[in-house]
């Protein structure tokens, strides 16, 4: 008689994490169900495996199906990028959009105990809250006289409905020094590599938070994570590479968002891929057949592939043949938002002042330009006198307004997923801004493909410049 089909949970509540994923290893092996593996296992049996086979033998994808779920709370903005800074995880945080802070809602590094610029960075941490307090009232103001309160209309409800408009305006004020609370999901295999460039890092925060994820997380994989180690070889890479960055000649600056690079035959690679996955022949074959095709025979074959997406359908991996590389500079603000698109390549550089900042045009409507810019000018002055002692405290101070560089690598795929998202329109103006000029560039290099990109009709990059800032 042919078994019986069975699909159940391994429950995290009766098992822990290392012996869920000794059940899973063993199967490989074992002709005995998951449930009968797992009543042989013992938390000290499920170690002595990962010490042997994960440790020792270098298995390490069985320590992917050991998951943790870690919060972390009370870390500033610029320790989330490195908590974040890793592809193989699932991260919510504190928004800066659906949320507010509070005038002591900032962090102190430890490097500047006992320092004389201590009170340079408390004070200008201190600036930049309370004119972002103050904002918050005057663009309100102007928000709500745009967007009365209906009649039958809740106090709760009118402010949910309008807060992130002003919200989104007086967000640039605030500091990478702002505390937020992250949510990570990761399996072991994954945490410990974070591990190891969070123990690697240059911020005394970051170290510690480290350790004290790598000592939470040793309660539920004792096993799995007790290696992970600061990489020497790592900060000497980073240390050497630093030092002859420095030394690269500037040239004139181009424009904000560049495509410098992609394949000229990456339409015809993306539609081969497609006939080769649903066929039987070579690749060379599949390119011969579709460099061949008449345009109109082309434009059926990619509305085959790529016509009629939902919202929420995701495209064909064949899609993934293809890449692009943009040299992007965009707001602090609108970074943070971008780096959650983790499954493109993202090379960002440091976050100084050097690139300037951006004003939301709500900033001058609501008349309060003038503390706005008093506040980025007193921010940058702060930046240069912190980063003559440590460029890498000096971030804590730089406010979300401020430019940065960030190197994209990406397939249509990931592009399509960011297109698809950020230029909705709910997306924050910023993001929305780099989303539509992404996509525009990436049509115009492979337009019967980058057509089927899903970008929200009715702006451009152009109009959300003009209407949104100055």
């Amino acid at each position: 008689m042919q078994p019986e089909r069975r699909v159940y949970l391994l429950e995290p509540q009766k098992l822990s994490p290392e012996t869920i994923a000794v059940t899973f290893a063993k199967t490989s092996r074992s002709p005995l169900s998951f449930a009968e593996i797992a009543e042989e296992l013992t938390n000290e049996k499920s170690a002595a495996f990962h010490e042997k086979w994960v440790v020792g033998y270098g298995h390490a994808s069985v320590a992917e199906h050991a998951v943790l779920h870690i919060a972390l709370e009370n870390v500033s903005r610029l320790a989330v990028e490195c908590i974040e800074g890793n592809r193989l995880a699932s991260y919510t945080e504190k928004s800066t959009r659906y949320q507010k802070w509070s005038a002591s809602d900032f962090f102190v590094p430890s490097e500047l105990d006992d320092h004389p610029l201590r009170d340079t960075y408390t004070n200008i941490c201190q600036t930049l809250f309370q004119t972002y307090l103050d904002s918050l009232s005057a663009v309100k103001a102007l928000i709500a006289e745009e967007n009365p309160q209906q009649t039958d209309e809740s106090d709760r409800h009118y402010e949910g409905r309008i807060r992130s408009q002003y919200v989104d305006s007086c967000r640039y004020l605030l500091p990478a020094a702002a505390m937020a609370n992250v949510g990570v999901s990761i399996n072991a295999r994954a945490l410990e590599h974070a591990l190891c460039k969070m123990l690697s890092h240059p911020l005394a925060e970051v170290q510690a938070i480290g350790e004290e994820v790598k000592a939470v997380a040793q309660a539920e994989v004792p096993t799995l994570v007790k290696y992970a180690a600061c990489n020497p070889r790592w900060q000497a890479a980073e240390a050497s590479l630093t030092a002859t960055a420095q030394t690269v000649p500037a040239a004139e600056p181009g424009d904000w968002c560049q495509l410098i690079a992609h394949d000229t035959e990456n339409e015809d690679r993306m539609l081969a891929a497609a006939l080769y996955s649903t066929g039987e022949r070579s690749f060379n074959d599949c390119m011969a057949y579709v460099r061949a095709l008449e345009a109109p025979e082309r434009a059926q074959l990619a509305q085959t592939l790529l016509g009629d997406l939902g919202r929420h359908d995701i495209p064909p991996r064949a899609v993934e043949h293809a890449s692009y590389t943009v040299d992007l500079i965009l707001d602090q603000g609108a970074y943070f938002e971008l780096k959650r698109h983790r499954m493109m390549t993202q090379t960002p550089q440091a976050l100084t002042t050097a690139l300037g900042y951006a004003t939301p045009k709500d900033i001058q409507r609501a008349s309060f330009l003038e503390p706005y810019q008093a506040a980025m000018q007193a921010a940058e002055e702060a930046y240069t006198k912190l980063a003559a002692f440590n460029p890498h405290v000096a971030s804590y101070v730089v406010p979300n307004a401020f430019n940065r560089r960030v190197l994209l690598t990406f397939n249509l795929r990931s592009a399509d997923h960011l297109i698809n998202l950020r230029t909705a329109e709910n997306a924050h103006y910023a993001i929305r801004r780099a989303a539509y000029r992404i996509a525009e560039q990436v049509q115009e290099v492979t337009p019967l493909l980058g057509n089927y990109l899903r970008v929200t009709p009715g702006e451009t990059w152009q109009s959300i410049e003009e209407k949104c800032f100055l």
